[in-house]
């Protein structure tokens, strides 16, 4: 890519105590190490999305939902990070997806996961069929971590970086690649849904 995407970077979980910041903070330096700066992170328990959605399309929007409806549309490539729960996606998580409809669209999707066996990877394929609805691009490959808190030392840091390092930036590379082609597309022919 011609230059680093503007990449909006979703914290899904809203839970006291998430483990999510720790593995957030470690994406996003590790982000940043490779060369992609532009990160906007968006940590849904500071962003006070309400959880009553309006009848129509057309109904005013409160100033929270506003806010990150600007800063989603400025994005040219998302990356959803989120735990399992109950072998799912949070329910915060969902409520800020249906927010929105053409701030995702024709834009492309990365996961970034944590949780028990699973590393979060039921959430994951269960945020590629919403997000196919939205009519975004999912890309491959995802960074998930199994038994996360058993991942990371007291510094927050992963004991062993090798692996979530590469898969890290496998993602962010697919990620860069979708959305050049997908902004140049946007740009020489509109998007319509």
């Amino acid at each position: 890519m011609s230059h680093s995407p503007r990449i909006a970077f979703i914290v899904g979980s809203t839970r006291t105590g998430r483990f999510g910041q720790v593995v957030a903070n470690w994406f996003t330096a590790q982000a940043q190490e490779l060369g992609y700066p532009h990160i906007d992170l968006i940590d849904l328990a500071e962003a006070d999305l309400p959880v009553v959605l309006p009848g129509s399309a057309t109904a005013s929007r409160p100033t929270a939902v506003r806010t990150v409806a600007r800063r989603l549309a400025e994005a040219e490539a998302f990356v959803v990070l989120t735990p399992e729960y109950n072998h799912s996606f949070p329910a915060s998580l969902k409520n800020a997806i249906d927010w929105y409809q053409q701030e995702w669209q024709a834009k492309p999707v990365g996961f970034v996961s944590y949780g028990g066996i699973s590393g979060g990877l039921r959430a994951v394929e269960q945020l590629r069929q919403v997000f196919a609805e939205l009519h975004t691009v999912t890309v491959r490959d995802s960074v998930s971590f199994h038994q996360a808190w058993e991942q990371f030392d007291d510094s927050g840091l992963p004991r062993d970086p090798t692996g979530c390092n590469g898969a890290a930036k496998a993602l962010l590379d697919q990620l860069a690649w979708w959305a050049q082609a997908l902004t140049e597309a946007r740009a020489a022919r509109p998007y319509t849904a």
